[in-house]
């Protein structure tokens, strides 16, 4: 009878009346999802059934009709999924800022992972205790950032690290590692990670492996030295000991396209003889971040004060646009100031969605890479900006998608509409591939897209209980309508939600009920267990 009550009590805490109907004692639940097609996240093709959950985890599967529960849901036709894991976030302050997470919850994504690319909070454990006390709609962990351990250490500075320098980033790796880190990321293409020789992050990786830890890189180059990057991140983790992941995988710039059979090739051979490296990746031609990455990495040692110095000066400022140019022409600029879109200029409004090409015509200024890269340098000048690059080709994506190893992850951050015009993957990267890429064009079934947003990170991270659908999960569930589910979101117009997504589940709460949002937030702080 106290069970009873309790469940009562837990269904009247979701908002949710008790059933009426004449059923048996013998199986009380909070909430029965009735006749869904439900993937177990393992790549399996679906089965009717019933899932039961009873408080923050998915108590029975099966025929559930004779059980008492809070709530049933009728799922008939719709599928019924592990909530989706982001393993690539950039929601560090989002998950605070926004912490019902909408952009994601529509989506389907139950789970995030902040501190990619060498960028993180530090340190580890008061962030973690932050969100204990102010939990998000989502549950949300964390990489340590090799740039940030750097920087702590070395500040801005282009040189190799003492011996004492890198025995006390080891220990800050360790403290993070220790804290609850799911492992340590690099972003090797951004300073100060670009000055890292890779000998150091090897050094590194190997306190993160000691902890059970995985390396997560976004790779030195994704250019024309992407194999040159490939290789380098498969000797981190061969030599570091510990499992590894290509992040953002991409090809950019025209000389490189198709050239993602050789760094897939790559990976088969490293993982034939013993290398465990998998893949992340977001389902678009376009990548977005600063536009410090188009300028060459001395130039951006030390501080802004030392750019604009240099920016003054006539023959480094010289060098600077030769490098900016390269970029351009070879690189992230697609050789056309029109591929690269400012996605948010904080000082100046009027720029955001407007592409270099657009921003020296109205400027009455003739368009070529050399102006763009001028330009570039002045925009930096005044405050900087970020970007949006269209450098990449649909062959590209398709083949790296379709890789058994590659799993779904956004790049994006948690935010809410109404700031700047951002990369349309913070509110569409898992929709769009259930919708765009598996319903429409078939380049994944559907149960194989499933997993790769689900049991692949989840096994990756180390996330148990996680990731599945199966007695005794965590119920992080998401009930979506195949033929409904797309993402609305485009480059011209980003803030617009995904659709499809019927109800989701965090730690057995929903959060989105017919497709409405909630405002629950029973999302968790997630700590790597050795």
């Amino acid at each position: 009878m106290v069970r009873r009550c309790l469940l009562l009590l837990v269904g009247l805490a979701l908002g949710v009346a008790p059933a009426t109907a004449q059923q048996t004692n013998d199986c009380l639940l909070t909430v029965i999802i009735e006749d869904g097609d439900v993937y177990d996240g393992r790549g399996a093709d679906p089965v009717v059934t019933d899932v039961g959950i009873l408080g923050d985890r998915i108590a029975a599967l099966g025929d559930l009709d004779a059980c008492v529960a809070g709530r049933r849901l009728d799922a008939r036709g719709l599928a019924v999924v592990p909530g989706f894991i982001d393993i690539h976030s950039h929601g560090t302050r989002g998950v605070f800022r926004y912490p019902l997470a909408e952009n994601l919850t529509r989506q389907g994504v139950t789970t995030a992972i902040g501190g990619p690319d060498g960028s993180s909070p530090y340190p580890i454990g008061e962030y973690l205790a932050q969100l204990d006390a102010t939990p998000p709609a989502v549950n949300f962990g964390l990489m340590v950032g090799h740039g940030t351990i750097r920087r702590a250490v070395m500040g801005n500075e282009d040189r190799t690290p003492t011996t004492a320098e890198l025995d006390t980033m080891r220990a800050l790796v360790g403290r993070a590692m220790a804290d609850g880190a799911f492992g340590l990321s690099s972003g090797l293409k951004y300073v100060p990670g670009a000055y890292a020789e890779t000998e150091e992050v090897i050094a590194l990786a190997r306190v993160a492996g000691y902890f059970g830890g995985i390396y997560i890189s976004h790779m030195r180059e994704e250019g024309l030295l992407l194999l040159e990057a490939v290789h380098e991140t498969i000797r981190i983790g061969e030599e570091g000991g510990l499992p590894t992941q290509i992040t953002h995988h991409k090809v950019v710039g025209a000389p490189m396209w198709g050239r993602s059979t050789d760094s897939l090739a790559l990976v088969d051979d490293a993982r034939a003889r013993g290398v465990d490296i998998t893949i992340d990746q977001y389902p678009y031609t376009a990548s977005s971040t600063g536009l410090t990455i188009l300028f060459p990495a001395w130039s951006l040692e030390g501080s802004r004060a030392d750019l604009l110095a240099r920016l003054d000066d006539p023959d480094q400022r010289r060098r600077i646009k030769d490098g900016i140019v390269a970029n351009l022409r070879d690189d992230r600029g697609g050789n056309d100031p029109k591929n690269v879109v400012l996605a948010r200029c904080g000082w100046d409004s009027t720029l955001d969605g407007m592409s270099l090409a657009e921003v020296l015509s109205v400027q009455d200024r003739q368009v070529t890479l050399a102006t763009a890269a001028e330009l570039t340098m002045e925009l930096q000048a005044e405050g900087g900006c970020s970007g949006i690059f269209h450098a990449m080709q649909e062959e590209d994506v398709h083949r790296i998608m379709r890789h058994p190893q590659t799993m779904v992850a956004s790049d994006g951050g948690i935010l809410a509409p109404g700031e700047g015009v951002p990369h349309p993957r913070n509110y569409g990267t898992f929709s769009r591939v259930l919708g765009h890429y598996s319903r429409d064009l078939g380049v994944l079934r559907f149960a194989e897209a499933i997993r790769k947003m689900t049991s692949l990170p989840a096994d990756r991270l180390d996330l148990a209980d996680r990731g599945v659908i199966e007695a005794g999960a965590y119920a992080d569930i998401a009930v979506l309508n195949r033929e409904t589910i797309n993402d609305p979101a485009v480059f011209e117009n980003p803030h617009q939600y995904a659709t499809g997504a019927a109800h989701v589940f965090v730690n057995g709460v929903a959060v989105i009920l017919d497709g409405e949002v909630t405002g629950t937030r029973p999302g968790r702080a997630l700590r790597h267990e050795r």
